[in-house]
């Protein structure tokens, strides 16, 4: 029987409670930001689906651009690894909360967390067909008919999990509450807890903590090697299309915004976000104003940062009423330049900060809606 101890990357407890507190606020608002099997209709098609991002015309002047542009993938679709290794089984692992956990069964996976990245991981890892249910979070097609067991967005219910009767729950620290938890320890279900830290720089340690508790460390292997060389292509295809003077270079802040409930939260260094604007060729603007995790933002900041794009995500920015009803909620933000020339950039809840497979297309994704407008977003119907 196979033993494992879980890496612990580099992180900071405080972004990682900051960023459940953040949910734990708004987590009757995110219900239904992802759509689900019942009542879909088709994926419209992205403009980013024909032109690599080296083939476009980009701006060269990307701080001027006036008017909001939204990032979408170019292929929807989760495409796993070609493995024939199987789960081996019984393993041992020490998970990230330094608890051990023997998985004896993979044939029943509950991959949930507050991003959908566990879930994509699982799929990525091509053990998709031993999916049984999905967090609100997990919007990809591949699990769209799968039950949801996050209620109020994500809360979870014993009840609802132990009706999928799975094999072994992947988790992490960003859904409660966690009496739920031990009630499926109780049951006899392996319970894995993985890193909550999401950005470009941990992937690869999610990556492997979820193929060591399924027994499949090769299937990790492969999958890290194909995300770090896709984004490592990417993030030099933007490099190299992009202008080399940093003055250029726009200055870009993330929102975390959902208006129903009033909150709004600036996503600054260590919170992902960072690592993301800095993959796309932005000024991360929140870190460079000595702005640490996920908090409140206010006016002061705003100001002070004077961003030249805000990013934020689409189900965010539906909530605050638009573009004008974001203004009117933090009318600090007309005195930016992002505010003047109304340059947001949403991207789809599910997507943005997801930091799991499809990272290297959501950078692609974004870099062209910051950098070439025109040249991305939905096609009309």
């Amino acid at each position: 029987m196979a033993s494992r101890v879980f890496p612990r990357p580099y992180s900071t407890r405080a972004t990682r409670f900051a960023f459940i507190a953040v949910l734990a606020a708004t987590a009757v608002l995110t219900t239904g930001c992802v759509a689900t099997a019942s009542g879909s209709t088709a994926e419209p098609q992205c403009v980013a689906s024909s032109t690599p991002f080296a083939e476009l015309a980009v701006d060269g002047s990307p701080r001027t651009i006036k008017g909001p542009s939204t990032a979408c993938l170019a292929d929807a679709a989760l495409p796993a690894i070609d493995s024939d290794e199987r789960p081996q089984l019984p393993v041992t692992i020490t998970d990230d909360e330094g608890t051990k956990v023997t998985v004896t069964d993979a044939s029943r996976i509950l991959p949930i967390d507050v991003s959908g990245s566990l879930a994509a991981t699982v799929f990525g890892l091509g053990l998709g067909d031993r999916v049984v249910g999905r967090d609100s979070s997990t919007g990809f097609a591949e699990a769209s008919a799968l039950p949801v067991v996050t209620q109020g967005g994500h809360n979870l219910t014993a009840e609802a999990i132990l009706a999928l009767d799975p094999t072994v729950v992947i988790t992490d620290t960003t859904l409660g509450p966690l009496d739920v938890l031990d009630q499926l320890r109780d049951s006899g279900i392996p319970v894995v807890i993985t890193t909550s830290e999401r950005s470009l720089d941990t992937i690869d340690d999610l990556i492997g903590q979820v193929a060591s508790a399924l027994g499949v460390p090769e299937r990790g292997e492969l999958l890290s090697a194909q995300v770090d060389a896709d984004l490592a292509r990417v993030v030099a295809e933007i490099d190299a299309a992009i202008p080399t003077d940093p003055a250029v270079r726009p200055r870009i802040a993330f929102l975390y915004v959902r208006g129903s409930a009033n909150v709004y939260y600036l996503f600054g260094a260590e919170s992902g976000a960072d690592s993301l604007i800095e993959s796309i060729g932005g000024v991360d603007i929140a870190s460079e104003i000595g702005w640490e995790g996920m908090r409140p933002v206010t006016a002061e900041a705003l100001v002070a940062a004077q961003p030249d794009v805000v990013l934020l995500m689409s189900g965010g920015l539906e909530s605050a009423g638009g573009i004008d009803g974001l203004l009117e909620r933090l009318p600090a933000l007309a005195s930016t330049p992002a505010g003047v020339h109304r340059r947001f950039v949403d991207m789809a809840d599910s997507e943005i900060l997801s930091f799991g497979p499809r990272a290297p297309q959501v950078v692609e994704a974004l870099a062209r809606a910051v950098w070439a407008p025109e040249q991305s977003g939905y096609l009309d119907d």
